[in-house]
């Protein structure tokens, strides 16, 4: 990652834009017509994922301990091929600890300007205080600004990077970091299974227990023009796995469907499950790793923790040898993680182009 050098503009904070009290925003955050939102579809999908539409919700409890309900097993394999998303409860994970972590990183947010600016961070690691992606000039600029932590492995979680302030964050998001490794890798034995590989298969091809794991917190300010701009422009995420708790009080997470985007509505003490990348690659696409965005909210603030469960940086990844056959032929050829990463980390979030453009050209 040492050719990004710092960012290209002087850092501009979207929180503060919106305290500020404007009522229009700036050229740079304004998406072009192609990209923006649809008011009318994106109410219609709010509306129906009340009661219609939206990602699958599944029961986790029956297979924290083994693994024989294939009912269920059958519903997270359909789910992992038609939607590449899916919601989880009853997942182990104590509701406790998921509303503490939710106050305490809502607080440092909230925090006065110039104790959240000591965390700034740069695009050589993107670890700390930041509100962009990629390092292009000029590029358009989406309307969010977050905290990005590494977790995984020991030897790059540095908790004094991590905010001193509110004084029990480092203490309760560590808690959080080791439960969400304990559910990973228990969703790891299912996304196995379900391919008729062994239930290690995906956990060892990540590395064992030297995988990588790191977190997004995700602060959304109020926006006076929504329709104009995103909280977070489409892509798909470039890792392994992705387990997002989302704010229930406040919907803003769309997944692409076909050509129509819906917008999940977030269960109280569920985490939302999505394939990344990697495991589509290894896959050898059975598992999609879907497209999605984040709308912006013209009266409400939104927060969420995106969790990010990788393979080791350095391992060489590539379709399972046992779900290649001379009728599905390997899709992908193998690439490390960290190869792969400096796509998004350099352009920033750009659909799904990265790794289609990675896929074999079909046979004539």
């Amino acid at each position: 990652m040492s050719c990004l050098q710092d960012w290209p503009e002087p850092v501009v904070r979207v929180q503060s834009l919106s305290e500020s009290g404007i009522s229009a925003i700036p050229d740079r955050y304004i998406k072009p017509p192609s990209e923006r939102p649809s008011i009318k579809s994106d109410h219609h999908q709010l509306g129906a994922g009340e009661g219609g539409v939206n990602i699958p919700l599944i029961d986790l409890g029956s297979l924290l301990d083994n693994l024989d309900d294939k009912t269920t097993l059958n519903r997270i394999w359909e789910a992992c091929r038609d939607w590449g998303f899916f919601q989880i409860v009853n997942h182990g994970v104590s509701p406790d600890l998921m509303h503490r972590t939710q106050e305490l990183w809502r607080d440092f947010f909230h925090l006065p300007l110039e104790m959240k600016q000591v965390y700034s961070n740069s695009p050589k690691t993107y670890e700390g205080y930041g509100s962009r992606l990629g390092v292009e000039k000029g590029a358009f600029l989406d309307w969010g600004d977050y905290f990005f932590l590494h977790y995984l492995p020991p030897e790059l979680c540095d908790q004094n990077k991590w905010p001193a302030f509110p004084e029990s964050c480092r203490e309760v998001t560590q808690e959080y970091g080791i439960q969400l490794v304990r559910l990973c890798k228990v969703l790891m034995k299912i996304l196995s299974v379900n391919l008729g590989l062994q239930e290690q298969y995906l956990q060892n091809t990540f590395g064992g227990e030297d995988i990588g794991a790191c977190m997004r917190v995700n602060f959304y300010p109020k926006c006076p023009q929504p329709d104009l701009t995103l909280g977070l422009s489409s892509h798909s995420d470039p890792g392994g796995m992705t387990i997002l708790l989302a704010d229930d009080r406040v919907p803003g997470l769309q997944v692409r469907r076909g050509d129509d985007w819906v917008t999940v509505k977030p269960v109280p003490h569920a985490f939302i499950v999505n394939i990344g990348d990697q495991i589509q690659v290894l896959s050898n696409a059975e598992y999609k790793s879907v497209e999605h965005r984040v709308i912006a909210n013209p009266v409400q603030e939104r927060l969420s923790f995106a969790f990010f469960y990788n393979p080791k940086s350095d391992l060489l990844i590539q379709p399972a040898k046992e779900l290649v056959t001379s009728d599905r032929p390997a899709l992908y050829p193998p690439m490390t993680f960290d190869e792969y990463r400096i796509y998004i980390r350099t352009k920033g979030p750009r659909g799904k182009s990265q790794v289609e453009s990675l896929k074999s050209p079909s046979p004539c």
